[in-house]
């Protein structure tokens, strides 16, 4: 964001920021943690306005909720936008001094009136516009988002769109004014922030620059190909046409995590050779040739996890791993001698070590600083520095030390799958707080609040298909088709299903999901897939 790929904010801001907008998330089933720290902040007088199809339970804490129709987050921003545009509410000296494009921009939104917001996204006019003058009014404001943005085949615009907001009113660059992405799970910004992107080393440092890749090169005793690779849904693609026969799989399980699981399995079932290496037999690793078991490693390694206020923090070993269970480092080391490279068995502070000697952002965070200040939050460029509690704050001085940010304007398109009168409803896909990802972490445990494999439903879709509570209902889509319990949710506008991930043995909702993916980052579009539910019928 901005040059950094980061959320721009600390878990504290939230606490006493004037203004919360959650966008696209129902963070107090899938982050619980970071909701605390939400709910600290309406409690401490926030107004929170939640944007999301479903009335969830974190919408049910909102001051308003926006029952956004699934596909339309573009159209409700841009028509904010505007709104705060034509009413004069944009900050001029930060848009004059601080970004660049607001013309083109501005020209851009000109079509969205509220009356054509409410058009697309379903959202009442009035709705749209106290959002606009609340959010540009507030001395403080955070925009909090996760999947329900960027699970879409548009998903990077649906960012850019949010961040146009705050660079039209200055609600980014200072403390409790931000941007939030929140994370979809443990240590993902710190999978980012150690390279595994395609088009990044460590640091986030581009892969194409030439000195950059030197000194990696240098470090590594390797050369470092200057194009970037390719992230998840290309290698699929690659996969299947022939380009990819051979894939290295950790700690992910793709044969029931990914959209369209039909074609997944079919792909990875055509490879040459499979090899997955995870801490439980997963889908993907019954499919293997060769499985490597692995330490879980938040209790049986040591290193360092990132969260989402870009807090590095420490991980201790408190057990041995089980078995022939080893770290994941120790198994690196041991392909890599296998493979000729002689790596020794470096430790998990050595090649820390390493990490700061090559991307600048974590210079400062040594192992013993760790230690001491439970965490430091990047950049933290040497070891006088306390780490970085908000981002951009150069975006306020003047003159701007850095570019001025651009306005990036977005176009809103529709869902890639279409609603037809054969699949006339639109199923969105998500999370419950009892459950992890595809199950594989807590499916083998009970819990009192949990409720399996079922489609939701609103009242009146089910009474309109002649179901009752609990029946067994045929949900197809152009890509496949299940049986499930069908259960009516009154959180659910009519035309609107909802299915989550945890339990594909039982309802694999993947089976039904569309595979068409963002161009810049690869996600795919599983918050929006047509659908059409009808009872089973029983021979006696």
């Amino acid at each position: 964001m901005f040059g950094a790929a980061g959320g721009t904010s600390s878990y504290e801001e939230i606490e006493t920021t004037d203004m919360i907008v959650l966008w696209g998330s129902n963070a107090r089933e899938a982050h619980p943690i970071f909701f605390h720290h939400l709910l600290k902040g309406v409690r401490n007088g926030a107004k929170m306005y939640a944007v999301d199809p479903r009335r969830t339970t974190s919408a049910q804490w909102a001051d308003v909720w926006l029952g956004i129709d699934v596909g339309s987050d573009i159209a409700l921003a841009n028509a904010i936008g505007r709104e705060i545009i034509v009413s004069e509410l944009t900050d001029g000296n930060f848009i004059a001094r601080a970004t660049k494009g607001f013309e083109a921009y501005a020209a851009a939104v000109d079509e969205w009136t509220l009356e054509r917001a409410e058009e697309v996204t379903g959202v009442p006019a009035r709705f749209v516009e106290n959002l606009a003058h609340d959010y540009a009014t507030a001395d403080t404001a955070q925009v909090c988002w996760t999947l329900g943005i960027t699970e879409h085949h548009n998903g990077t615009d649906n960012v850019l769109a949010l961040i146009n907001l705050a660079l039209l009113t200055g609600h980014v660059g200072r403390y409790g004014a931000g941007l939030v992405p929140i994370r979809g799970q443990n240590n993902v910004q710190g999978g980012g922030d150690m390279g595994a992107l395609p088009n990044k080393l460590p640091g986030f440092q581009d892969v194409a620059d030439d000195e950059i890749r030197g000194e990696f090169e240098a470090a590594w005793g390797a050369t470092v190909p200057a194009d970037p690779g390719l992230h998840l849904s290309l290698m699929f693609d690659a996969m299947e046409r022939g380009e990819i026969r051979s894939l290295f799989v950790l700690g992910e399980n793709p044969a029931q995590s990914e959209a369209d699981a039909t074609r997944t399995r079919r792909l990875l079932d055509g490879l040459d050779f499979l090899l997955v290496q995870d801490i439980f037999m997963t889908k993907t690793a019954e499919m293997a040739d060769v499985v490597l078991p692995a330490a879980v490693a938040w209790a049986e390694g040591d290193g360092t996890v990132t969260s989402s206020e870009r807090r590095v923090q420490r991980v201790r070993r408190a057990l041995e791993p089980p078995g022939e269970a080893k770290d994941d480092l120790e198994i690196l080391a041991l392909l890599a001698d296998r493979l000729g490279f002689s790596w020794g068995m470096p430790t998990a502070e050595e090649i820390w070590g390493e990490l700061r000697g090559l991307s600048p952002m974590h210079a400062g965070m040594s192992y013993e600083r760790l230690d001491q200040r439970g965490g430091i939050q990047w950049p933290c460029p040497d070891l006088e520095h306390p780490g970085t509690q908000f981002l951009h704050g150069d975006l306020w001085e003047d003159p701007l030390p850095r570019e001025p940010v651009p306005f990036i304007p977005t176009e809103w398109v529709p869902p890639v799958d279409e609603l037809t009168d054969e699949f006339p409803i639109r199923l969105t896909t998500g999370r419950r707080l009892d459950s992890y990802n595809t199950g594989v972490q807590s499916e083998g445990f009970s819990s009192p609040i949990r409720v399996g494999g079922i489609i939701e439903v609103s009242p009146e879709d089910g009474a309109a298909l002649g179901l009752t509570e609990g029946d067994q209902v045929r949900v197809s889509s152009r890509r496949g088709a299940i049986e499930v319990p069908v259960s009516f949710d009154r959180s659910l506008r009519p035309g609107l299903a909802f299915m989550a991930i945890h339990h594909p043995d039982e309802a694999d909702a993947n089976l039904l999901t569309i595979d068409a993916w963002d161009p810049l980052a690869g996600t795919a579009e599983f918050k929006a897939t047509a659908v059409g539910i009808e009872p089973v019928e029983f021979s006696g």
